[in-house]
């Protein structure tokens, strides 16, 4: 597994992880934690990296001009296609987030990680049932090639690489009372015991990032669950989705986490005093789509995360004028974090999916969505992704 913090060697700070940093004098320190499904993934391995490397890309042109406007500190970046060389994530930063676009100031990243995603990684196992083996639905993760929907995190503080934690290759079954898909037909387990010994939780991965604030150490907890959909009446997807935002639930909760071991095979969550952001797409909203009922709820309702600040935007309250779909849904549109289709069944219409959550005891500052209103110069360049960036700002 590689793990790269660009600049690591020379700038990374040694940090215990439950020892706090030395809080530095003045206004209090306030962090900008981010996220964006940027949409970023493209159809064949390599792709992402040309285009990474033409610095002319115009949808990554405004993937950049978003990210520059809304000038985070520390970012998570869904559908990023993971790279085993890690170039994408330099020329990323070199050929467009430090490069002004449309007179945007420049953002520079000194720090970043990426890792193996599931995502088109072959299971050898006919995971879908279809009476055959190969193709991105028996991977263990939707895939067209490995890598396909990756992540990447990029930071202004220093990443604490030989902290990190992934779990891309926990198992679905090892956690206690999963949700694994029975066929409602038949009454018959979706996955036979042999293919319930190598089909993995992660769609994509689980990572628990450490960055060091320069105030606290923050653990940056990411993930991009699969979408509740594009499956049959065993809800195999709408499983996965729940129990993949379980995990994060179970992890910030000591009694509830000595059951997971990460990639190295160290055994449970997070310490109970230690300071951490959730941040990602979670393909779930609260009320509305197609998820399990409940499954947002069990980060949202979670008794140690802070949420008494929801990020919202205008745009979202406009945009939910389309109709279709929205004028059926319960949840408030201003805190809608993506622009899918409207008409059903095919459309869920608009949702909040996206969510950067923190630790109740850290302050929430401020919170917001990048959705500009139509008349807005910037509400073009929402074309870039059917999801928004959101972010917070936090006192570790």
């Amino acid at each position: 597994m590689r793990r790269r913090s660009m600049l690591a060697v020379a700038l990374t700070t040694v940090v215990a992880l439950l020892v706090p940093a030395t809080a530095t004098a003045g206004s209090p320190h306030t962090v900008r934690f981010a996220t964006f499904n940027a949409s970023m993934n493209r159809f064949n391995a390599g792709d992402l990296q040309a285009a990474l490397a033409s610095g002319a890309d115009p949808q990554i042109q405004q993937v950049a001009e978003i990210i520059q406007r809304a000038n985070p500190d520390v970012i998570l970046i869904n559908e990023f296609d993971y790279d085993p060389s890690d170039a994408s994530l330099d020329l990323f930063r070199s050929n467009y987030l430090e490069v002004s676009q449309n007179g945007a100031d420049p953002i520079v990243f000194p720090y970043a990680f990426a890792a193996p995603s599931n995502t088109g990684v072959p299971s050898g196992l006919d995971l879908d049932n279809s009476g055959s083996v190969g193709g991105p639905g028996d991977a263990f993760g939707f895939g067209f090639f490995e890598g396909q929907f990756g992540m990447a995190v990029f930071s202004k503080y220093p990443i604490l690489d030989d902290h990190v934690r992934t779990f891309q290759q926990f198992l679905w079954k090892d956690m206690p009372g999963a949700l694994l898909p029975v066929d409602p037909g038949t009454g018959v387990p979706w996955y036979s015991p042999d293919e319930l010994d190598a089909v993995r939780l992660s769609s994509k991965s689980h990572w628990d990032v450490p960055i060091d604030t320069g105030r606290r150490v923050v653990h940056f907890l990411v993930s991009h669950p699969t979408p509740p959909v594009f499956d049959g009446p065993e809800d195999r997807n709408g499983t996965r989705n729940h129990d993949e935002i379980r995990f994060w639930a179970d992890y910030i909760w000591p009694n509830r986490s000595g059951y997971i071991y990460d990639d190295a095979g160290n055994r449970g969550g997070l310490h109970a005093r230690a300071r951490f952001v959730i941040a990602g797409d979670q393909n779930s909203d609260p009320f509305d789509g197609d998820s399990i009922p409940g499954s947002a709820q069990l980060l949202l309702n979670h008794p140690k995360i802070n949420t008494k600040l929801t990020p919202t935007s205008e745009g979202g309250v406009e945009q939910a004028a389309q109709g279709g779909a929205n004028d059926l849904h319960l949840g408030d549109p201003a805190q809608d974090t993506a622009d899918f289709g409207d008409t059903p069944p095919f459309g869920p219409g608009n949702l909040r999916v996206d969510y950067v959550l923190p630790r109740r005891s850290m302050k929430l500052v401020d919170a917001g969505v990048f959705w500009p209103t139509s008349d807005d110069p910037m509400f073009g360049l929402v074309s870039a992704s059917d999801h928004r960036l959101v972010w917070i700002d936090v006192r570790p």
